[in-house]
């Protein structure tokens, strides 16, 4: 049974305000942050909620995309239509101009997403961005579980689990060396209903994958890949599935659920049923290892 209206509101209110709260202390503190915008549905309520923070004054911060040259289509237009309509500026730092150079090889399973580690630290250095704010939350991954609202990243863009700062009474400590910058988490105690509860609330608008509709799709170990140049089915049968994307990263690893929800209090009810977070159900190169993600943080990915 779903909360009662007034309980949610109540609820999601709290974690608004320490949101905001959280991306002004950051913005006062800091001198050059960036807001990572991929259009899923984490970075599109947090850029709603720097909007709000810093209403009616413009964003006073740019937002950065790390593009693997995989990401649904309808994704990248949304993402752009909505960085225009919130007039930020957009950087994108692309996975294939490193491909096409040679500062990056491509993998032979395809799957992008490791890749975007180096262009993501070196549009930090390039930009001297000292604080990054992210859409992380600790409920999706034990490692994104560990990490602090504001985690530090050393001269090398790592993060050493082990040196974490404590955080009591909601003091957060930003301070950094130079050569060194902060990884901000603002949505680091909501959950993956609390984001859609929020969504409903200020009718935040998102990527029509988050909603189900028919596609052609394939069973790959498991997971529904929608049929694309990208992920072609080979031998595999192609089926026609209703479906919708709990998360929707690099086609080469993320796949669809099978769903029924058509509008997000459907889905809010449909995930409240779930127990596999949508990193755990939907993410391929989460699968790899148990510590995949804590590996690839380590390296300085998100």
């Amino acid at each position: 049974m779903r909360a009662s209206p007034m309980t949610a509101l109540s609820h999601v209110s709290l974690l608004e305000a320490e949101a905001i709260h959280i991306i002004r202390e950051s913005v006062a503190e800091l001198e050059r942050p960036v807001l990572l915008f991929s259009g899923g549905k984490d970075s599109a309520v947090l850029l709603h909620l720097a909007r709000k923070a810093f209403w009616p004054a413009p964003l006073p911060f740019p937002l950065l995309h790390v593009d693997t040259g995989h990401n649904f289509p309808e994704v990248i237009e949304y993402r752009d239509r909505t960085a225009e309509l919130a007039g930020a500026r957009l950087i994108v730092a692309r996975v294939q101009d490193y491909i096409d150079d040679g500062r990056l090889i491509e993998r032979p399973d395809g799957t992008r997403n490791p890749l975007q580690t180096i262009p993501l630290l070196d549009a930090i250095e390039e930009n001297r961005f000292d604080a990054v704010f992210g859409g992380g939350r600790r409920d999706e991954d034990k490692a994104r579980a560990k990490e602090r609202v504001v985690s530090l990243r050393d001269e090398f863009g790592q993060w050493d689990p082990r040196n974490q700062r404590p955080e009591l009474w909601n003091l957060y400590n930003p301070r950094h060396r130079p050569g060194e910058h902060v990884r901000v988490f603002p949505l680091s105690n909501w959950t993956e209903t609390d984001v859609w509860t929020y969504i409903d609330m200020e009718k935040i608008e998102l990527p029509e994958l988050y909603f189900a509709h028919q596609r052609e799709v394939f069973d790959n170990n498991g997971m529904w890949f929608a049929v694309t140049q990208i992920t072609p089915p080979g031998d595999r049968p192609v089926e026609v599935k209703r479906v919708r994307y709990r998360t929707v990263g690099d086609m080469s690893c993320t796949g669809a659920v099978l769903s029924n929800a058509g509008s997000v209090p459907e889905v809010i009810d449909e995930i409240a049923a779930s127990r596999i977070t949508e990193r755990g159900a939907t993410r391929a190169d989460d699968q790899l290892t148990e510590a995949a993600m804590e590996d690839r943080k380590k390296d300085g990915y998100f």
